[in-house]
């Protein structure tokens, strides 16, 4: 009971994230919109070296990372590579094995991953949503702007 009482008590933050990479590995951005009620805030970033995996992982986190409590999120990605790992539990599956994949090939990205379970799995309570890239989903094409935006300045 007291679970619920916490939990409706949490603030409900709907974010939209999004990674690109011109080359994989090369130039990469990474962005993300965050709203609460009439709040709106868009962040981006990137790195000279990089694949678009880890912006996708990156956006999540840096986004995360900017709550100042726990919250419950309502994460949205065009990432099936982001939403399968954390919604269908393969990353705590590669943890639980030592970073290791079922097949017991190194699992890749697990700096990241090591971040992003701990913000999901101890800080916030995050349900994950994917939405298809490049289509009508006004907030998922802005990020992939702000993200691609951020590759120009590594060229």
């Amino acid at each position: 009971m007291g679970t619920n009482r916490k939990a409706s008590a949490m603030k409900t933050v709907i974010i939209y994230t999004d990674g690109a990479c011109s080359g994989n590995p090369g130039p990469g951005g990474w962005a993300a919109i965050l709203t609460y009620g009439e709040k709106r805030r868009e962040i981006s970033g990137g790195e000279r070296e990089t694949t678009n995996n880890r912006m996708e992982l990156t956006a999540a986190i840096r986004a995360l990372e900017l709550l100042k409590e726990p919250c419950i999120v309502e994460l949205y990605s065009d990432s099936k590579y982001l939403i399968d790992s954390m919604q269908k539990g393969w990353a705590k599956g590669w943890k639980a094995r030592g970073w290791r994949k079922a097949d017991k090939s190194p699992a890749l990205n697990t700096d990241l991953f090591e971040k992003l379970l701990h913000l999901c799995d101890e800080v916030h309570t995050v349900h994950y949503h994917w939405v298809k890239g490049h289509a009508e989903n006004v907030n998922n094409n802005r990020c992939d702007e702000l993200a691609r935006g951020q590759i120009e300045k590594y060229r």
